[in-house]
């Protein structure tokens, strides 16, 4: 069946025609609730929200858009209700200055505050643009540093700029999925472009990566997961840029330069008394790594955070410890690890 007798099947009222007619877009979708949200439990809800209110909303479609742009307009308000509802998201790094090592991690911040990392794998987030029209890569849209970038934007900013520069829709489109004007669209654009590119590096990931070849990449995640299975600081921090950064949401405590990453890493997660697993991953278009840190009561290595590497060239500017064995699931990857074998 083609998209017309699914779409008229649907409205009829089959459900496993309506599931077929969406299904193409899903992947899509969740990625950009995830742009729109910072979390992949909020982007998940938010997408549910949507399809319902267009499972509900079938009969209202005209054809006069197409199927995609009318989604990603149900999307984009679903959106724009969940960041009514709570406060926006954001990293460690735009939360507050830099630590001192030597006085511990701190305490976790128990609201939800912290931007999550992304499966882009394991959802189908393709490479290369949505469109001819857009602005960034799909990969590029989902990197930490342009997630967190976003959710400095107002909301309905947000979403003209990855509904423009990301999705590649028209000012038309975007102009009736947020009900305004397509003057009002390019006038939004324009100062939310302005704020995003001073929040972002001069390179993306995307094009730090292409500019090492496999072989580097696969030193640099050799040389990550040994130096931290062997509990080995100096090798972690001698892959470190000078001014290169640690951080851990849903901690607020973060820090600045090799010699207070060190600190850190001797007095707590690399001291003498831990032993890790680690598998590498891909989070956000970028290298990644599940780490698993060893459990007597359970004599085995339990989940217990996603680490993201950000690239300067071969070195590391930054790395972003995501805290949390409930993340680890996401990545199709197990709770725990036997000792002596990996998960990968």
């Amino acid at each position: 069946m083609n998209e017309r007798q699914l779409l008229e099947s649907a409205r009829a009222g089959d459900e496993n025609a309506f599931a077929r007619l969406v299904d193409p877009y899903r992947g899509a979708l969740h990625a950009h609730c995830y742009r729109m949200l910072g979390s992949v439990p909020d982007a998940e809800d938010a997408l549910q929200e949507a399809l319902l209110g267009a499972w509900r909303g079938l009969h209202g479609f005209e054809g006069r858009s197409s199927l995609r742009s009318w989604l990603y307009a149900i999307a984009t308000n679903a959106c724009l209700r969940a960041i009514e509802r709570r406060p926006k998201r954001v990293l460690p790094i735009d939360y507050g200055a830099a630590a001192d090592p030597h006085d511990g991690p701190g305490e976790p911040l128990v609201e939800s505050v912290w931007v999550e990392p992304y499966p882009d794998e394991s959802l189908g987030l393709e490479d290369g643009l949505a469109s001819p029209e857009a602005r960034y890569e799909q990969r590029e849209s989902v990197e930490l540093a342009f997630i967190a970038a976003l959710q400095h934007l107002p909301a309905r900013q947000r979403a003209v700029l990855i509904l423009r520069d990301v999705l590649g829709f028209s000012a038309r489109e975007v102009a009736g999925a947020v009900e305004t004007t397509p003057a009002a669209v390019d006038s939004a654009l324009q100062r939310a472009r302005k704020a995003v590119d001073e929040r972002l590096p001069e390179r993306s990931q995307q094009a730090v990566l292409r500019s090492l070849d496999d072989q580097r990449l696969r030193e640099i995640v050799d040389r990550f997961v040994d130096a931290w299975e062997r509990a080995d600081v100096d090798a972690v921090v001698a892959m470190l840029a000078s001014d290169g950064a640690m951080t851990m949401p849903p901690l607020p405590t973060w820090y600045r330069g090799r010699e207070a990453v060190a600190a850190f890493l001797e007095g707590w997660p690399l001291s003498r008394n831990r032993r890790w697993r680690v598998v590498p991953i891909r989070a956000n278009g970028q290298l990644a790594f599940g780490k698993y840190i060893w459990s007597r009561e359970r004599e085995a290595f339990m989940a217990h955070s996603v680490s993201v590497l950000t690239l300067d060239g071969e070195a590391i500017a930054e790395i972003t410890s995501f805290l949390g064995a409930e993340l680890i699931p996401r990545f199709g990857l197990p709770e725990e690890i036997d000792q002596g074998r990996h998960a990968g």
